[in-house]
């Protein structure tokens, strides 16, 4: 280190309480020098021995020429110890008492130097004459000055009267009316001083609002309470019983009493209306209970590996059984040209069931990833889905309807016990585990590449069995009542509407049949005539062109999608036998006659669309022929609200009200009401998180869910609270990617949640949750009518 009389030291917390030199009490940082006593160190020597921290500088202490020793905290380690030892008393000099530098000494001489230089004689001050620069003028403005008259008052006093004695007399309190007095205090208007001019000052405060629920009395009143009973002899009694006033006012009271009696017998007059806004408490009269239940959990490592899963359905009418789309893991850059990316692992539909958790029940071959998928009405065997290239896929599972509805039956014969397993052959092994794995469905009808969306099908509904659109987009009667139509909605800026013609319709007809055959045996042939030559019978450009806007529907919603799914005599019990595939109602399906259909007036062609920009564009989808183009075009221009900055995840419509909307995008959601065009009725605040899904309730009207990229799913309850959400949980650690709830025939209440790393949660609803409470519609209409009303 270079400085030879200097020996690091370690002080032990003993060490220090024997020489008082304590860490941060006797010495510290700024006072590190402890001087000791040579002959106390050496005694510590020879009490502790070996043991001593001086032990190591044992020599030196007993060299050293002085009778007291140096030891120096050293704060910041400089020497690779807390203290060290100072060897020589030149060293200590120089520590305890270090010398003047070169530059302290120079400051002093020229202090010195200008003591003795600078002695000047006094002078006197010599007045100068004053010069006005305004502040005269400044003072003048701020000196108080007396503008107002002073009013003279002179009190004189008779002279007699000074020192009379005053007389203070009694007063009954009786005779006075009511037999109370009463001494009011009064407000005295000649000291409401009306100020005229106010000088204040202006300093910046936080704010601070001051608030109170008491009302201010103005006039206190003073108050008596009676706290004997009156009573009454007998003679008083019996003449009041028989006087006339009496009977007077029971005669005139009587008929008012009997209708009271009558109405307590109807109604509870004592009943709690505010009470029954709210939920129902516990049986215990704690907190009710708003938690979601963990009721069952699905993932598969080998279709769902490294995978996102982007859309949840329900079985219509089987139960447990539910289905989940999935697509690869991709940034945002990477999604834009998805079409022209090839799958690196197959892209399936699962089907899974709440008696097999572990496998699959059913899969459905897509030709690519799957965005968006839904049940058809008419027939849940046939499904529709949108791929991530802009093809419109169809599936017919009647032949495997048996297996669904037989999973539980299933899901037990497989289950072996361990000295089963034990004894089992190979070859049982082999076909133990190959009966395990789910049967393969293949499409059996998909659009042209040419005529489908250039995009990702983001969304995809089925339109109602009651109406059928054509090419201009009138509506007509059904009288199949079969969900024969589709509309499905695309960033490329356009919306679709699909037709599914009966087979003597199909446009088709140019396909060669050996190309029709060539599809495989296993394929129903339930949509053969559609096979890639399937074309949309509407399509709407969203865009203007006056303005050169354009814009990217994610979500769509139609006023007319309020269909209940049909539950056929196969599907009310979970052990039914399987109706053959002959009997689907598409292959019984006839082409009508245009001709004899009648025009449906009172179908509302109007839909709305959720933007990737974060837009609710309202339009309309019934075409007119343009004069100029002889194209057809829509009659009515889009209309465009900006509330969310991030894409439209979610555009849903209330199932109790078909004209309100909920929509959730970025850090916000809003409600909408269709008709009113100032704006939401209602728009949350922005949240630090992002909002990813969401959805209403099936059986409360004014509950819905929204899930988050934190993986909480917020409760909100617009009984209860309207500006926060009454309660949130936490389901997965990664991002929430779609909201399903479902009510069981068994009166049980499910909400399936799927998150980004390819997880699906099934969760039960709890009881508070789930059941309504008195008149909860009719105040939900309420509410939401008044927010109308304050908007306009």
């Amino acid at each position: 280190i270079g400085h030879p009389e200097i020996f690091p030291l370690v002080f032990t917390t003993k060490t220090q309480e024997i020489f008082n030199c304590r860490v941060d009490e006797d010495v510290t940082e700024e006072n590190c020098f402890k001087v000791i006593k040579k002959e106390d160190i050496i005694q510590d020597l020879k009490t502790r021995a070996a043991t001593s921290d001086f032990h190591p500088v044992k020599k030196v202490v007993l060299e050293y020429p002085g009778e007291e020793l140096l030891v120096v905290f050293d704060a910041e380690f400089q020497y690779g110890q807390n203290f060290y030892l100072v060897a020589s008393e030149e060293a200590k000099e120089n520590l305890l008492k270090p010398p003047e530098t070169a530059e302290e000494i120079e400051e002093g001489k020229e202090e010195s130097g200008e003591e003795t230089l600078e002695v000047h004689p006094y002078k006197p001050p010599v007045p100068q004459p004053w010069v006005s620069l305004g502040s005269e003028k400044e003072v003048e403005e701020e000196s108080v000055k007396e503008t107002i008259t002073k009013i003279k008052y002179m009190i004189s006093r008779v002279r007699r009267t000074f020192g009379a004695p005053v007389t203070f007399t009694d007063k009954n309190a009786s005779h006075a009316e009511d037999s109370y007095v009463e001494c009011t205090s009064y407000q005295d208007k000649t000291f409401s001083i009306k100020k005229l001019e106010n000088d204040v000052g202006v300093h910046m405060v936080p704010k601070v609002r001051e608030a109170s629920t008491q009302t201010k009395w103005t006039y206190p009143k003073n108050t008596a309470t009676q706290y004997f009973p009156r009573q009454l002899s007998n003679e008083e009694k019996e003449e009041s019983l028989l006087s006339e006033k009496l009977k007077d006012f029971l005669t005139s009271v009587c008929l008012r009493m009997e209708t009271a009696l009558q109405q307590n017998e109807i109604m509870n007059a004592f009943f709690d209306d505010w009470k029954a806004l709210a939920e129902d408490e516990s049986s215990s009269g704690g907190k009710p209970d708003v938690s979601l239940k963990a009721y069952q959990s699905f993932t598969d490592l080998r279709y769902l590996k490294d995978r996102t899963i982007t859309c949840v359905c329900w079985h219509p009418t089987i139960y447990g059984i539910i289905a989940v789309s999935a697509r690869e893991r991709l940034s945002y850059e990477e999604q834009v040209n998805l079409s022209d990316k090839s799958l690196l692992q197959q892209s399936v539909i699962l089907f899974w069931s709440f008696f097999d958790p572990i496998h699959p029940q059913l899969m459905l071959e897509c030709p690519k990833d799957i965005y968006c998928f839904q049940f058809s009405p008419s027939d849940p065997n046939t499904i529709a889905g949108g791929c991530i290239n802009g093809q419109v896929v169809l599936w017919d599972i009647s032949q495997h309807e048996e297996k669904l509805q037989n999973a539980k039956t299933v899901a037990d014969g497989i289950k072996m016990t361990a000295v089963n397993m034990v004894n089992a052959s190979p070859s049982l092994l082999q076909v133990q585990q190959s009966s395990t794995d789910p049967p393969l469905v293949r499409c059996c009808a998909v659009s042209s590449i040419h005529y489908s969306h250039k995009k990702a099908v983001t969304d995809i509904h089925w339109l109602p069995d009651y109406s059928e659109d054509n090419r201009m987009g009138a509506t007509f009667e059904n009288r199949a009542e079969i969900c024969v139509q589709l509309v499905t909605c695309s960033p490329d800026c356009s919306v679709l509407f699909w037709d599914i013609p009966a087979t003597e319709q199909s446009s088709c007809e140019k396909v060669k049949e050996e190309d029709i055959f060539c599809m495989p045996l296993d394929v129903p042939d339930t949509f053969k005539h559609l096979y890639l030559c399937w074309k949309p019978l509407i399509k709407i450009n969203l865009c203007e062109s006056d303005i050169n806007t354009e814009y990217g529907p994610v979500r769509i919603s139609l006023r007319e999608l309020y269909y209940h799914y049909k539950t056929s005599e196969k599907a009310q019990s979970l052990n039914t036998l399987e109706v053959p595939a002959e009997d689907s109602p598409y292959t019984e399906m006839n082409a009508p006659s245009s001709k004899n259909l009648k025009v449906l007036e009172s179908i509302s062609t109007d839909f709305l669309v959720g933007t990737e920009d974060g837009e609710i564009v309202y339009s309309n989808w019934k075409m007119e022929i343009d004069s100029d183009s002889a194209k057809p075009v829509s009659q009515k221009h889009p209309q465009k609200y900006t509330i969310h900055t991030e894409t439209i995840n979610t555009l849903q419509r209330s199932p109790f009200f078909k004209d309100i909307i909920l929509s959730i995008g970025g850090q916000n959601f809003a409600i909408w009401k269709e008709g009113v065009t100032n704006g939401p009725i209602l728009q949350s605040s922005c949240s630090a998180g992002r909002s990813t899904a969401g959805h209403w309730s099936l059986t409360r009207p004014g509950v819905f869910f929204i899930g988050r990229d934190d993986g909480n799913i917020d409760i909100w309850d617009l009984l209860r609270k309207t500006y926060e959400p009454t309660h949130s949980q936490n389901i997965s650690k990664s991002m929430i990617t779609f909201i399903s709830p479902w009510t069981a025939p068994s009166k049980q209440h499910f909400l399936a949640v799927s998150d980004y790393l390819g997880v699906l949660h099934v969760l039960e609803i709890c009881q508070t949750l789930s059941d309504p409470s008195r008149n909860e519609h009719a105040n939900i209409f309420d509410y939401f009518e008044r927010e109308v009303k304050y908007l306009k």
